[in-house]
């Protein structure tokens, strides 16, 4: 339109995002650029104080492996990753996230988070990798080192409100990427020499349990729209784990954490009918050998036992909340004064588990009267989320470490640049990589790390300008800006500005999606069940929602943003049905379940399934890789 004004940047790293792993990497980037003379521009579509999957804050630190003290080894947390993904993991990146996440960690730390300590001043561990902070400010702590690093002698710029649509190309070669202010009337091209990848995963593309007065509320942000998919696959990136969502258990209607109450405070979970389906279907684990049997019990399966509780009509689920509470407290019952101070502590860390990062729980127990040392609280599993940082491992292709290759899996899983995708000069980190899960916040930054240090290497030796078609670049701003104009175009020809014939407004294009999501491809109302027929019938719908989204109108530019996250959610679902129809078996039942298909096929099936869209042709192609063991 007209009166957009475009505004060409010029940067050599280019960061995309906001979140940890964005973070990491304009600490990382910072310090190497600046021995080498480069600019470095990072790129959000929120405000980096708040943005991400701990904006909100966090209550513990969940990825802490504590080398220095040798309680564990890198092949622990490797071997940990590896049996909680049923087998389905690069051990090379998780080895690799492993072997820096503590010196991100001791950084948090100098920066000033508070991690809490016992009389002997070491860390108070939540369970065997997890780490207890105070940690409402985590985000601020970690973004204002961001800042500070980046915008110190000048060394990089840093954009906010400015959302990215998709990525900028030189022949095979990443040059950059365009986007939009959500503030202001600017079109937004940035050309760089290499770019990272750190835009989360997805949220919303299945329908939510929360409709209606409580729509938009999610475990994980409901801002993160499959910005890192979208711009990845544009870009042509081999793409893997596709298949893979992650369902999170958690305190019903306000998404409240688990961890601490199962890690911390030892808590039960248990049917209506007080029944431990942990320990009641325990038999049930045996139909997932050799996974069924590891310890801890993968979080899938721990979610289907449950769920084999709901669906023989055993629900509500619920955390015994009043129970672990009083079991803890009752080892002081000889002491009355002692007694009632720790009752008083213990109710007071109920509360602060959710204070500190999930607000909405605590008012939620508050509006309903619910005090955890007394009464029970129903817990759910939640609707299916893409990622690859948390118990999902949805992302791209990355190349590994050459020092942690072994055998094959140096041709396999090495390439170039550690972190690189297989498009040139296009590095991933936190939920933009894919087959490397429970890095969390920590391993998420120092993955951010390890890929702005590997970026900026690729630059030092390809340090040449991209070349840019400008002729392309108009095209794609005069895409982007698309719906403004058929809005404007259509808008006076109905009473309702909502329905119209001629164009379809975001909120209800994301209902589209999200039924069809949940209805065919295994969401909350199907049990998160599905087969061969609803997954084909699922990519039937979604051909006919592409091509209703050229039709995606706005009338601001916040609605605008919202016609993007739209689209960028759809290429998400289209990556993850084609794979999930793809991997012929159920390995995750928990995530979802294959009715067709209903066991897991070790022997076929113990590979990743691969995705990837070739720009050039608009085609879809499919295959597996091997899974290589690192660590014996």
């Amino acid at each position: 339109m007209a009166n957009f004004e475009t505004v060409i940047v010029e940067t050599d790293l280019l960061i995309l995002g906001g979140g940890m792993a964005a973070c990491g990497a304009a600490v990382e980037a910072a310090h190497w650029a600046k021995q080498n003379g480069l600019k470095v521009t990072l790129v959000d579509k929120a405000a980096m104080d708040r943005s991400g999957a701990v904006a909100m804050g966090l209550s513990a630190i969940n990825q802490y492996v504590g080398l220095k003290d040798g309680t564990n080894s890198v092949k622990d947390y490797v071997d940990y990753v590896r049996n909680d993904l049923m087998g389905v993991t690069r051990e090379d990146l998780v080895a690799n996230i492993a072997r820096h996440v503590d010196s991100t960690v001791h950084l948090f730390e100098k920066w000033g988070l508070p991690i809490w300590k016992d009389a002997e001043g070491k860390y108070v561990h939540e369970g065997r990798w997890q780490l207890m902070i105070n940690g409402e400010s985590y985000k601020v702590v970690v973004s204002e080192a961001a800042k500070n690093a980046l915008l110190k002698d000048s060394l990089g710029e840093i954009f906010e409100r400015v959302f990215i649509v998709g990525p900028l190309m030189d022949g095979d070669r990443c040059a950059g990427a365009v986007g939009f202010s959500i503030r202001e009337n600017k079109v937004y091209v940035f050309k760089a020499k290499a770019t990272l990848a750190a835009m989360g995963g997805a949220v919303h593309v299945f329908k939510p349990r929360s409709s209606g007065e409580g729509m938009g509320r999610a475990w994980y942000p409901p801002w993160n729209s499959g910005s890192s998919a979208y711009f990845t696959m544009k870009a042509g990136a081999e793409m893997t784990c596709q298949e893979v969502r992650f369902i999170p258990v958690r305190f019903k209607d306000a998404y409240g954490p688990v961890g601490a109450w199962f890690l911390l405070f030892k808590s039960r979970a248990t049917n209506a009918m007080d029944g431990n389906y942990m320990v009641e279907r325990k038999a049930e684990l045996d139909n997932w050998l050799p996974y069924g049997r590891v310890k801890p019990v993968p979080a899938n399966l721990r979610n289907y036992l449950g769920m084999l509780d709901i669906m023989e009509g055993k629900g509500p689920l619920f955390m015994r909340t009043e129970e672990a509470i009083q079991k803890i407290a009752e080892t002081y019952k000889d002491d009355p004064k002692a007694y009632k101070k720790k009752m008083k502590d213990l109710e007071s860390e109920a509360w602060e588990d959710f204070l500190d990062m999930t607000i909405s729980q605590a008012l939620l127990w508050a509006g309903t009267n619910v005090q955890p040392e007394e009464k029970s609280s129903e817990i759910a599993p939640a609707e299916p989320y893409f990622i690859g940082s948390h118990s999902g491992a949805s992302g791209a292709w990355v190349s590994g470490p050459e020092d942690l290759q072994s055998g094959d899996s140096k041709n396999e899983y090495c390439w170039g640049y550690t972190n690189m995708s297989t498009v040139k000069g296009l590095f991933c980190a936190g939920d933009a990589s894919g087959a490397s899960s429970h890095k969390f916040s920590s391993g998420s930054h120092a993955e951010g790390r390890i890929a702005a240090k590997a970026a900026i290497k690729f630059i030092v030796d390809n340090n040449t300008a991209p070349n840019v078609d400008q002729a392309a670049v108009d095209a794609v701003a005069a895409e982007i800006l698309k719906p403004l104009e058929i809005y404007e175009t259509h808008k006076g020809e109905t009473t309702d500005p909502e329905i119209n014939p001629n164009y379809i407004r975001p909120r209800m294009f994301m209902f589209r999606l999200q039924k069809i999501m949940d209805e065919y491809a295994g969401g909350v109302s199907s049990q998160f069940t599905t087969n061969k027929a609803q997954l084909e019938r699922a990519l039937e719908l979604l051909e006919f929602l592409k091509e209703d989204s050229k039709k995606l109108a706005a009338p601001n530019l916040h609605e605008l943003m919202r016609c993007w996250e739209n689209i960028h959610r759809m290429w998400q679902a289209e990556a993850h049905v084609r794979t999930v129809l793809f991997r012929d078996e159920t390995r995750w039942p928990g995530y979802y379940f294959r009715a067709d298909k209903p066991k897991m096929d070790e022997e076929k099936w113990h590979v990743f399934a691969n995705c990837r869209f070739d720009p050039s042709t608009g085609d879809w192609e499919m295959r597996t890789r091997p899974i290589h063991r690192i660590f014996a």
